[in-house]
């Protein structure tokens, strides 16, 4: 018994730290989410059902949804890659590379919406060539979904980036010496080690595509039911003084991306269970 209770007060200050935490969760988590849901208690289930099935609120979700979740998946793919390179490799001027990832982190957000619409115009640098050959990228669902895979790569690259660095290459170099080709390797051996962190930098870069307001504005034209993203539709909503809608549309906006976190989170323990049992 003793020893348990010994074993329990390794770290200094558990209770101290326990109770700040709990503070923090309450104070900006809980509370302020608490008062959202209580809100929405004040109006009826039929004045609720007819706001969150608008045909411009509806858009506006897919609109969301569609473009973070394609985002997210690219930034997987593209994040996944810049990982592998910045770990396994040895280039001039990687360390720059590995800065400028953390770029977005540090770049206030209507800076890269501003600049992205700056660039993808039709008037703009790369929008000219691309308008040419008839593709439009600003003022479209194209350049919202550009504008979420530049916010949220840095979640990928640095979520996986540790994993990569643990993995041990003799593993690597045991299935090469038994005949195993690169890509049976890399999907049998390496992917399984890697993929609850590549499943958690998704969700965040997911989670974060659904919230983001400054880089989207600028690029998307925030046309209704064409390019207005579920944020910029409840700012909408507060500035015209509908706070009832603009509570209906955020509450909805928090239980569908908890839901979908919960599955993500659920997907990611059971590929780690899974991994741990091999």
């Amino acid at each position: 018994m003793f020893d348990t209770l010994k074993r329990r007060s390794i770290i200094p200050g558990f209770g101290l730290t326990m109770g700040f935490t709990l503070f923090y969760l309450c104070l900006l988590v809980l509370i302020p989410l608490s008062v959202l849901l209580l809100k929405l208690t004040a109006m009826t289930w039929q004045q609720y059902w007819e706001i969150i099935t608008d045909v411009r609120v509806l858009a506006a979700f897919r609109v969301s949804f569609t473009t973070a979740l394609f985002a997210a998946v690219i930034n997987a793919v593209f994040g996944l890659m810049i990982a592998w390179v910045l770990v396994r490799y040895q280039f001039l001027g990687k360390k720059i590379i590995d800065g400028i990832v953390d770029l977005p982190f540090a770049l206030p957000t209507a800076v890269a919406g501003i600049s992205l619409t700056a660039i993808y115009a039709e008037n703009g640098w790369m929008g000219a060539l691309l308008h040419k050959i008839g593709f439009q990228v600003a003022f479209t669902q194209v350049g919202i979904t550009l504008a979420l895979v530049f916010i949220g790569i840095p979640y990928v690259v640095r979520t996986v980036q540790p994993i990569l660095h643990e993995l041990e290459k003799d593993i690597e170099e045991a299935a090469v010496s038994l005949g195993a080709y690169r890509w049976r390797t890399f999907h049998a051996v390496i992917f399984p080690e890697l993929f609850p962190a590549l499943l958690t930098g998704f969700a965040l870069a997911f989670s974060r595509g659904l919230g983001e307001y400054g880089s989207v504005v600028f690029i998307s034209g925030n046309m209704p039911m064409k390019t207005e993203i579920v944020p910029l539709l409840i700012m909408t909503k507060l500035e015209q003084f509908d706070y009832t809608g603009a509570i209906a549309i955020a509450t909805t906006m928090l239980v569908i991306s908890f839901l979908l976190l919960l599955l993500i989170n659920y997907i990611q323990w059971q590929s780690t269970k899974k991994t741990l049992r091999h």
